[in-house]
């Protein structure tokens, strides 16, 4: 099994659900490309990052995954399986569609680009300094999760390509164009309040994935893995035992 995380994440970010699967699969967490650890590219594309989980499984000599991914994550898994559906066994995508969205995240740049790098001596200063833009501490606290100081120079930098996704954010909130279906079974869970996964985009999806089926985790918004991390392992266990 792979797991795929989100835009502004890292690997960590599943590792809730992570502890919840592991006794059943061997479990792959990855850095999406310009997040966490991985390298930074020079213009974003969903075949591109999908790509380059391919290469990786390649690589380590890994022929078929059950591929469960989240948000930026799903949409990249989503061009995975439609590109090379010999690979990707099952799809579970958590809380995203194949469509495109209006942009969301235009307060979140602001907060991260409000951040003055060479002058914070901690990360109070830095979550100090995107309050301007973001009230919620919990957004702040995930964001500053990808902010960590050279050992050697002691400055400060984001983990994530921050540069590259606020000028290709357009291309990420595209969405995702095939001339194939993919014809094996795909998860769908959505937070019940969440606006990410609605029935609007119910025959875009099916349009891709005539396979696909959806079902709601109540009571949480668009972290259903970070919320209910037991809940949506059952599920995916569940669509993979059937």
């Amino acid at each position: 099994m792979i797991l795929i995380h989100g835009l502004f994440g890292s690997l960590d970010n599943l590792a809730m659900l992570r502890r919840k699967l592991n006794q059943d699969f061997n479990i792959l967490s990855i850095d999406l490309p310009d997040h966490g650890k991985s390298e930074h590219s020079a213009r974003f594309s969903f075949t591109d990052y999908a790509e380059s989980i391919i290469a990786l499984l390649a690589q380590l000599n890994i022929s078929r995954v059950n591929a469960v991914a989240h948000s930026l994550g799903g949409k990249v898994a989503m061009q995975m399986a439609l590109t090379h559906p010999e690979i990707v066994s099952t799809l579970t995508v958590l809380d995203i569609a194949p469509v495109a969205y209006e942009p969301r995240h235009s307060n979140v740049f602001k907060s991260l680009l409000n951040v003055k790098l060479e002058s914070i001596q901690d990360r109070k200063d830095a979550d100090k300094m995107m309050s301007e833009f973001v009230d919620e501490a919990s957004v702040r606290q995930f964001l500053l999760k990808s902010l960590y100081q050279d050992t050697d120079t002691h400055l400060w930098h984001w983990r994530f390509n921050l540069p590259l996704l606020y000028r290709d954010y357009p291309l990420l909130s595209q969405a995702i164009s095939s001339d194939s279906q993919y014809p094996k079974p795909v998860l769908f869970l959505k937070g019940e309040l969440s606006d990410y996964l609605i029935t609007d985009y119910t025959k875009q999806t099916t349009d891709l994935f005539p396979k696909s089926r959806v079902k709601v985790i109540s009571g949480v918004g668009h972290w259903l893995h970070a919320e209910k991390p037991a809940e949506c392992a059952n599920h995916i266990l569940t669509f993979l035992r059937n």
